[in-house]
């Protein structure tokens, strides 16, 4: 009969009484948020990835770290973009957790469930001592979407700011990244496996001792670079036999990395022979000033350079000039390069 509907169906474009059509939620319920876990990279904006910027500026909420990922949000403020998001401050400081794991974990899902876009800021990347994949499974278990943004790690990058690699050739061929509360004992290899300490400057005398005493050696090198693209960035050279002593003397501070074998002899400050061994302290460096430093790494990258530590440091000593003067300045580090290969 005209104008009727049979029994069990519904009129076209309708929906059956208790259903929800698909892609939309139910009256009254709130759409489910999402998780992104960033890399912040070891506290210098140039080194935090494009993605990772990304999400920042889509973020309503931001869960910040307080080493690295506080100093890259403020330079991002310092050079103009714009991020909307209320910011979190979870830091942790050494011995202190005003925030516990379980209350961070916690507050990620909460946020999540409320409907917002949650990013978990986190200094260098966040599977590195992170703690980054125990709190992507607390977020899946309670059935929040999680993506993971990788970060540039203080374990790599900031070796490199003193010229020191963690393998080259002839001299290191592997390493290891390990925390300062960690099995040291279990090392393997000599001074030609490379160590690197994170969170170690509490338990320094403690790993050069236990390093020193088996294949390494008490002569095996040694430096320690405190606060790694920071304004009082700074690095000293020594031994496993010295370098405790060294540390204490010049009043070593955390943020900082410690890397044990051969590869240190390479570093920009190793000392010569017969010297005290301690290096020398780094210059002010404002963070206007240091982003001028990673602008002209970026110009030497598009001039062609090579991504060498040591091309990167004549890239860095160039004196301000303008745009042009600077890029004729690295044209000629181009042209000298291209000689020497």
């Amino acid at each position: 009969m005209s104008g009727t509907t049979p029994t069990g169906t519904t009129p076209t474009g309708t929906t059956p009484t208790g259903t929800t059509p698909t892609g939309t939620t139910p009256t009254g319920t709130t759409p489910a948020g999402t998780v992104t876990l960033v890399g912040a990279g070891p506290g210098d904006a140039g080194l935090l990835t494009l993605r990772g910027l990304r999400a920042l500026q889509k973020a309503d909420v931001i869960v910040a770290d307080r080493l690295g990922a506080r100093s890259v949000l403020e330079q991002l403020a310092d050079d103009g973009v714009q991020i909307t998001a209320e910011v979190i401050d979870v830091g942790k400081l050494p011995g202190h957790h005003p925030v516990p794991q379980d209350g961070i974990n916690e507050l990620l899902v909460e946020l999540a469930t409320a409907g917002r876009r949650v990013v978990r800021l986190k200094g260098g990347d966040p599977f590195v001592f992170g703690r980054g994949r125990e709190e992507q499974l607390f977020c899946e278990q309670a059935g929040i979407p999680v993506e993971v943004v990788p970060g540039v790690t203080s374990a790599v990058s900031v070796p490199a700011v003193a010229g020191i690699p963690l393998t080259h050739r002839g001299i290191a061929a592997s390493f290891s990244i390990l925390s300062g509360h960690d099995q040291i004992e279990q090392v393997p290899g000599a001074g030609d496996h490379t160590v690197v300490l994170l969170m170690g400057v509490g338990t320094l005398a403690h790993s050069a001792h236990v390093l020193a005493a088996g294949a390494r050696g008490v002569d095996c090198p040694v430096a320690i670079i405190e606060d790694g693209f920071g304004p009082r960035q700074r690095v000293t050279i020594g031994t496993l036999g010295t370098i405790a002593h060294l540390a204490a003397s010049r009043q070593v501070r955390s943020p900082a990395v410690v890397v044990i074998g051969d590869v240190v002899a390479l570093a920009f400050e190793a000392p010569s022979a017969g010297s005290d061994g301690a290096g020398r302290d780094a210059p002010p460096a404002p963070d206007a000033a240091r982003r001028t430093i990673s602008s002209r790494w970026s110009d030497a990258l598009d001039a062609g350079l090579a991504v060498d530590t040591g091309l990167i440091q004549a890239v860095a000593t160039l004196k301000p000039a303008s745009d042009r003067g600077i890029r004729s300045s690295l044209s000629s580090l181009s042209s000298l390069f291209a000689r020497t290969r």
